[in-house]
């Protein structure tokens, strides 16, 4: 019973941590034109769920969702409030949820490329959900939508997810926990072998 009630103490405390490092990251922005800014945010939601995996990784991303529409200026930016969700950005932050998800079901796969697709699904169902809301509120058509908020950052996003990983990996090992490192040797192994070909 002890045993049992000191892991859910330790899983809450990495919720709490993952939550508020998803915050602290979300503060370096770069502001541009579309009003999407470029964050770290993408980085720290795919390392919740690369981290953590996909239950508690979730469970951390959600937090920090609800902490910042509770109006504590979590998100970008140093703002907060339910209207950000509702807002041109406000999709990407929805998008964060299945990101985490997918991103934290990778360490479930044994196969490299199972990781890294559920991974780069996670990232396009967070792209999807952000263009969709920015279409809907600013009434463009969503190729308009795309060029303007997703294709500008697609990049930026695949690298941080990558990143994620390989520090997820990192840090998983020298605390040696392979469970949590699974997803981001798996998808570190893609990036190698595409040195020698795509798919090694």
């Amino acid at each position: 019973m002890m045993r049992k009630s000191t892991k859910k103490t330790k899983d809450l405390v990495h919720i709490a941590l993952f939550a508020a490092l998803t915050a602290v990251l979300s503060q370096i922005s770069i502001p541009l034109p579309s009003g999407i800014p470029v964050t770290l945010q993408t980085f720290a939601v795919a390392f919740a769920g690369c981290f953590l995996g996909w239950k508690k990784g979730l469970a951390a991303i959600a937090a920090y969702i609800t902490l910042g529409a509770a109006g504590a200026p979590v998100f970008a930016s140093f703002t907060g409030g339910a209207y950000k969700l509702v807002t041109v950005t406000g999709g990407f932050i929805w998008g964060f949820i299945p990101l985490a998800a997918l991103a934290g079901a990778g360490a479930g796969e044994s196969g490299r490329l199972g990781a890294l697709f559920l991974a780069m699904c996670g990232l396009a169902a967070c792209h999807m959900i952000g263009v969709g809301q920015f279409a809907l509120v600013t009434g463009g058509s969503l190729k308009a939508a795309a060029l303007t908020a997703s294709v500008p950052y697609i990049v930026k996003d695949v690298f941080s997810v990558v990143a994620a990983a390989e520090a997820a990996r990192t840090i998983s090992l020298r605390l040696g926990s392979r469970k949590y490192a699974r997803a981001g040797a798996n998808i570190l192994k893609f990036k190698k072998s595409a040195n020698g070909g795509l798919y090694g």
